[in-house]
């Protein structure tokens, strides 16, 4: 059916995203980048406190408890409403890859309809409702991209405001170690 087809799109794309997301989740990618970006001159941290910081507040947020309380000399990295943040992001994540895992599981249940004799569904049209998800994904990260390019402070924007309340978000780059530790230029 129509639905099914959509649902196992819709599902693929979600799915793909979630295991795209995964590799960037790690200490060797951020320090790749956090190195790329002179993360040390922006915090006036050494290269192993940006390691250590940063793997702490990446290990609240992918494995918890979502504290992000990691200190450096004996006070705390992150200010109490960057702190408030990264638990909102951490909800934002869970979130997100809770829908992901339920998609999962519908691409799975579509794939075993679809191999059950008499279903009405088609390994073929699995598949092709599968390539559509992805197809679609790639027309819409294409798109984001060309956004990104020519308005990233308003996709940011945008992005944020439908994630997040408003103002939970905003910080000064001279002052937040969170953006000084994660600047624009890494993402």
């Amino acid at each position: 059916s129509r639905v099914g087809l959509v649902a196992v799109a819709i599902s693929t794309a979600l799915v793909i995203v979630a295991i795209a997301i995964l590799p960037f989740l790690n200490p060797a990618w951020f320090g790749f980048e956090q190195a790329r970006t002179g993360v040390t001159g922006l915090t006036g941290y050494s290269e192993a406190d940006v390691h250590t910081v940063t793997n702490a507040i990446l290990h609240d947020l992918v494995i918890g408890p979502a504290d992000f309380d990691v200190e450096r000399g004996g006070a705390p990295v992150l200010t109490e409403s960057e702190r408030a943040h990264m638990r909102d992001v951490r909800r934002a994540f869970a979130g997100f890859f809770l829908v992901a895992a339920a998609a999962f599981w519908v691409v799975v249940a579509a794939f075993a309809q679809a191999f059950r004799r008499g279903s009405g569904w088609t390994p073929r049209e699995a598949w092709h409702a599968v390539r559509l998800g992805g197809l679609g994904l790639a027309i819409g990260i294409s798109l984001a991209g060309v956004v990104a390019l020519v308005a990233f402070d308003a996709a940011f924007e945008i992005f944020h405001r439908l994630l997040f309340a408003e103002g939970t978000y905003l910080f000064d780059p001279a002052t937040s170690k969170l953006i000084q530790l994660l600047p624009e230029q890494l993402w």
